[in-house]
């Protein structure tokens, strides 16, 4: 049985010099640049993601976000071999987070699209990544690690907020569906909540 969000686990901490979440291992990505100047962080966009689609575990999202997917071990690999793109964090189905791209860095991950009305939200947002499909049940263990990383985000950054978390189907509606109907935002809204009154105790 997974851990609820009464736990046991330590909350995470992100270092605010670096941006790197401690304890949870670095994959760093070369695909990112720095944020425009004067930029503040005011979104957190949710993404799903699976390599080939449909399937987990094994390599393959490391090696997209490193930039050294071999197009020849997937035939749908061939369409997305080259391309330059990362997030902050990936969730596996495990629970397990690894991150890619420090969070004071600005991640390729939403691509073209528009939070009201304020175009590239690369610029002013942080990309999580949950390992699944649009029609598949994110796992347990991915709602509690999520809730515990944006927790940890909450409290690093003032300037983001429960009330400015969206998927990418929202920022870039038409061109992407993810992280898809089987996404539950009302148990993450949930399990915020309830990590938001264990923190205030």
């Amino acid at each position: 049985m997974s851990a609820g969000p009464h736990s046991a686990a330590k909350p995470f901490r992100i270092d605010p010099a670096t941006g790197l979440l401690a304890g949870v291992p670095q994959v760093l990505s070369p695909h990112f640049d720095e944020r425009p100047s004067g930029t503040t962080l005011e979104l957190i966009v949710l993404h799903g993601i699976s390599l080939p689609p449909g399937e987990f575990a094994g390599p393959w999202i490391d090696r997209l976000f490193t930039g050294d997917l071999p197009p020849d071990a997937h035939p749908y690999f061939r369409t997305i071999a080259g391309g330059r793109v990362s997030a902050h964090v990936l969730i596996r189905r495990t629970g397990e987070v690894v991150q890619y791209v420090s969070f004071g860095q600005r991640a390729w991950h939403a691509g073209v699209s528009s939070y009201h009305g304020k175009a590239a939200c690369n610029d002013f947002s942080i990309g999580i990544e949950l390992e699944g499909a649009d029609d598949i049940p994110y796992a347990d263990a991915q709602y509690e690690q999520l809730a515990r990383v944006i927790q940890a985000l909450l409290h690093t950054y003032p300037t983001l907020s429960r009330e400015r978390i969206v998927g990418h189907s929202d920022v870039a509606p038409g061109r992407k569906t993810d992280p898809g109907a089987a996404f539950d935002w009302e148990r993450l809204r949930g399990l915020l909540t309830l990590l938001a009154h264990d923190v205030g105790r």
